[in-house]
């Protein structure tokens, strides 16, 4: 039995952009996952595509092809899957977005892996082997991510990701914040892997600088203080995602110093109390947010730090306030978003109910694109105020700026601003697709304006979920 796995393509994920005509993301943990969980006793060969590296031959042959998904790149997925199971090759859909709108998914799928599939893949592939396959599988009640075997990360092509020393610890996250993915997909409850699970992956798979994408490594502290003392003999720089809740416990924060914590995401959000308590991240201050950068630094721990426009309070003044802002703080990578409705959120439905969401064009919910009617300013300021903060932040004289704040002036401080630089004065180039496989009726867009051409999928493999 032949196995072929594909992850479809977003603009971010072209390889023909980026400043260094590399693909300006980290290897995805996906693919190499869902192949290493293939049971062994089917003898099965799989070969995986990720498709922003690489273009997938059409006319390829194979007895079942899966797909992961999130919303950016759902129409593509469809698409593809459309036109393989045309050619009679059945095809599953899994994936963040598959978990979040089942429904929409189902008629472009022989099957649908709805949630983590630690165990529904392996039975799914079981049944199918013995003609057996149904419709739709649900996440295991009893998921447990211990004793799991390892990703194939060999199977990915090194040469095109800035990284694949890529590594998972937890799932999900106990925050219900409005906007976020995980609560409505995988709910508020956290798995973790085993700490020497991790270790040993971490041992097998070594590199001196890795990644984890969890979407909250504090989720639960006690193991994340397990986790960090685990990680201190290994020797290695790493960067992670995690709240600004991180900064309220100074021994936490010092152990992931030691532990090799050179760089965190974090999760700002707004610069705006009210729109913090209005999406359900009351737990972010923007009041501490600068002390909280001066002590990631003093820890030798630079920040990437998110932001999000067309929050209910946010008027036009919202952008240059908050690029100021970031420039004044010091952050060494400040990063904005307009604020995107996932399908089935808490912030979908409550828009959805007041009669605000301008297109459910999946290719157009990618972070960059102003698909609902925000409340204080039109569709147009908030695409145009967006790209202003961008280009003003990474200005020649912001960055200079931000460079004299920081406390961490190293080369890779000046490589990644130049990068990001870039990025923020090329942002339609990124967000424009040109990938259909043949000519087809789309959804008509509002206003090109604000969302121009068409576009698809934002950053990273848990692509779906706000900053942090």
């Amino acid at each position: 039995m032949k196995i072929t796995l594909i992850s479809p393509k977003g603009p971010l994920y072209r390889h023909r952009g980026g400043i260094f005509k590399k693909n300006l993301r980290y290897a995805p943990l996906t693919l190499t996952t869902l192949a290493a969980y293939i049971p062994p006793e089917l003898d099965a060969t799989v070969e995986i595509f990720d498709e922003g590296i690489e273009d997938i031959d059409l006319n390829l042959q194979t007895d079942l092809l899966g797909m992961t998904v999130i919303t950016g790149n759902a129409v593509r997925a469809y698409e593809l899957a459309d036109h393989f199971r045309a050619r009679g090759i059945p095809v599953v859909l899994g994936g963040p977005h598959i978990t979040l709108a089942p429904e929409d998914a189902q008629p472009h799928a022989d099957a649908i892996v709805v949630g983590y599939a630690e165990d529904t893949w392996p039975q799914l592939l079981r049944d199918f082997a013995a003609g057996q396959m149904q419709a739709r599988y649900l996440q295991a009640p009893d998921l447990s991510l211990a004793n799991r075997p390892f990703p194939k990360r060999t199977m990915m092509k090194r040469q095109h990701y800035i990284t694949t020393h890529v590594f998972e610890a937890t799932r999900s996250c106990i925050h219900t914040c409005e906007f976020c993915v995980a609560p409505t997909a995988w709910g508020i409850h956290p798995y973790f892997k085993p700490v020497e699970d991790v270790v040993a992956d971490i041992k097998q798979h070594w590199g001196k600088r890795i990644i984890f994408v969890d979407l909250n490594l504090i989720s639960d502290k006690d193991y994340a203080a397990r986790l960090f003392e685990a990680m201190i003999p290994l020797k290695v720089n790493w960067f992670g995602l995690t709240t600004t809740l991180l900064g309220d416990d100074e021994n936490l924060l010092q152990l992931a110093a030691r532990s090799g914590c050179t760089g965190l995401l974090m999760g700002f959000e707004t610069i705006s109390p009210a729109n913090l308590r209005l999406t359900r991240k009351g737990f972010n201050s923007p009041d501490e947010y600068k002390s909280l950068v001066q002590k990631l630094h003093r820890y030798g721990i630079t920040l990437m730090a998110c932001f999000t426009f067309g929050l209910d309070h946010d008027t036009p003044e919202v952008f240059m306030q908050t690029a100021r802002f970031a420039i004044e703080a010091g952050i060494d990578l400040p990063r904005y978003a307009i604020v995107t409705p996932f399908p089935n959120t808490g912030l979908y439905k409550r828009l959805e109910a007041e009669g605000r969401i301008l297109t459910k064009n999946w290719e157009l919910y990618d972070g960059q694109h102003v698909v609902f009617q925000p409340k204080l300013m039109t569709p147009e300021a908030l695409y145009a105020g967006h790209e202003k903060a961008w280009k003003h932040t990474y200005s020649a004289s912001a960055m200079a700026t931000r460079y004299l704040k920081a406390r961490i002036q190293t080369p890779v401080w000046w490589v990644a601003n130049m990068g990001y630089r870039f990025y923020a004065n090329h942002l339609k180039d990124f967000y424009n697709c040109d990938w259909f496989i043949g000519q087809r009726d789309a959804e008509p867009v509002i206003n090109p304006v604000y969302a121009p051409a068409s576009a698809a999928a934002i950053p990273a493999d848990r692509d779906n979920a706000p900053c942090g």
